[in-house]
């Protein structure tokens, strides 16, 4: 079996040029989906997305949950969600009874034989809502599917409205894993971004937490937010570490005023490309410097985790939630802007609030738009996976799959590799094609090769992603 378990050598990525960085560091997809949302056609209705679910019901396959709660009492400036802001929590009644209606209709297309292995909420902040509203919906949807007594059932929270009572509801009702929101600790950062959130508060949680017996807490960081340097994203990471978190998401700061305009607000205090390129440096260099395991793109991992693991044994997976040991399983989207992944298509509900409550209502579901992949769109998606998981593509394991000749199919896609390849970036071998330590720096760069819809959307004139680093 390959080798996929290498770490990028820091004095290797310490000594990328700015002629390497300007050349690389461009607009390109995450590649939580292939072919990635700005391709995804209205056409694509409630109507499609049942026949899909009918699908998956003949193919009896395992279920993986996701429900998408958008409130937050205030707004973080940097946040590029779904999200909406009421300090009146009296808007998650008619929300919640339009996500009861969803579940109760989609539970209706799914076989009891069918487990949930995997059940997250996601946001906004989920902590919105009370621990009695918690216990309600939480109950509602149990009732209704079949869950794995091993189901990883997480959460996203955030530790300025997340309360011990929370926390005690959640691990009650069976919650296993936390995700919780830091992005810096630095008072200049979090004043800026409006989010702050002191370490002590923080600390103080995850202390709670642990002390309820939640088996993975997960943080989340960004980096290339205003004021930051990696001289003091470096005294953010070693608070962190003190911490001792399970894994670590470092996402890098999504700018994109013209999507988001309260983002334009602090465009003059952002760290420049070379500047950004430290901070990551500086990140990646103490995560590994402290036994955390590089598992791609924005990903850390202690040995022993289950996404750790999932790399060294090849069933990592990657989806809308990012990296997950979950392969396999359809991926059930349920509440506002929620997406599904089911089978060979995907489909988003409406991203309004009024809409979806709307449209759940009448329907029982709130499909708005999707797409329908073609045999061409399924092998380039296993591909990309391939890569980005595992950081290496295996040309047999295609062609056995797909009954395709690799070099052949992808002649095209070699020959653009090949700048790549002189760049440093993958090494090409007659049975493989394998990213190198710095390759994995720039890993969307590499999958971008594949992706057969990326010149049409680039010639938009508004970049339709965040640059890759």
């Amino acid at each position: 079996m390959a080798d996929t378990t290498s770490k990028p050598d820091k004095l290797e990525i310490g000594q990328i040029s700015d002629e390497v960085l300007d050349k690389y560091n461009r607009p390109g997809p995450r590649y939580t989906s292939y072919p990635t949302a700005p391709v995804w056609k209205d056409d694509f209705g409630p109507d499609d997305l049942e026949t899909y679910y009918l699908c998956a019901e003949e193919q009896r396959t395992p279920l993986s949950l996701y429900m998408h709660l958008p409130f937050c009492e205030s707004l973080c400036l940097f946040c590029a969600c779904n999200v909406s802001i009421h300090k009146d929590k009296s808007v998650t009644i008619p929300y919640l009874a339009a996500l009861k209606r969803e579940i109760e209709h989609v539970s209706g297309k799914v076989s009891k034989t069918r487990p949930v292995i995997q059940f997250h909420w996601g946001g906004g902040t989920p902590t919105y809502l009370s621990p009695a509203q918690m216990e309600d919906l939480f109950g509602y949807a149990r009732g209704r599917f079949s869950f794995s007594p091993s189901a990883e059932i997480g959460i996203e929270v955030d530790p300025r409205v997340t309360t011990v009572a929370h926390l005690e509801a959640l691990r009650r009702l069976g919650f296993n894993r936390l995700s919780m929101g830091i992005q810096d600790f630095q008072p200049q950062v979090q004043q800026t971004i409006h989010r702050v959130q002191p370490y002590e508060m923080t600390r103080d949680l995850i202390v709670a937490a642990r002390e309820l017996g939640f088996e993975s807490l997960n943080v989340d960081l960004i980096y290339g937010l205003p004021y930051q340097t990696a001289e003091s994203f470096e005294h953010t990471i070693d608070q962190v570490l003190t911490l001792v978190p399970d894994r670590v998401a470092m996402f890098s700061y999504a700018h994109v005023p013209w999507l988001k305009k309260q983002q334009g607000s602090f465009q003059a205090h952002l760290p420049d490309g070379k500047e950004k390129f430290r901070i990551f440096r500086a990140g990646l260099g103490q995560f590994l410097g402290a036994g955390y395991l590089y598992i791609g793109m924005d990903h850390f991992a202690r040995p022993g985790d289950e996404l750790a693991a999932a790399q060294q044994n090849r069933t990592l997976h990657r989806n809308f939630q990012g990296y997950t040991t979950k392969a396999g399983a359809d991926l059930y989207g349920m509440g506002v802007s929620a997406i599904s992944s089911i089978g060979s298509a995907y489909a988003q509900n409406r991203r309004e609030v009024p809409a979806y409550q709307d449209a759940a209502a009448i329907r029982g579901i709130a499909t708005m738009r999707g797409y329908r992949l073609s045999p061409d769109d399924v092998l380039r998606r296993a591909v990309i996976g391939r890569l980005l998981c595992h950081t290496v593509i295996p040309k047999q394991e295609i062609e056995r799959e797909f009954a395709i000749g690799f070099d052949e199919y992808f002649a095209p896609e070699l020959e653009r590799l090949e700048e790549t390849r002189a760049g440093g970036l993958v090494e090409l071998a007659p049975g493989e094609i394998r990213v190198t330590p710095l390759g994995r720096i720039f890993i969307r760069n590499v999958a971008m090769v594949f992706d057969r819809y990326l010149q049409e959307q680039q010639m938009d004139t508004r970049p339709l992603f965040s640059k890759t680093l």
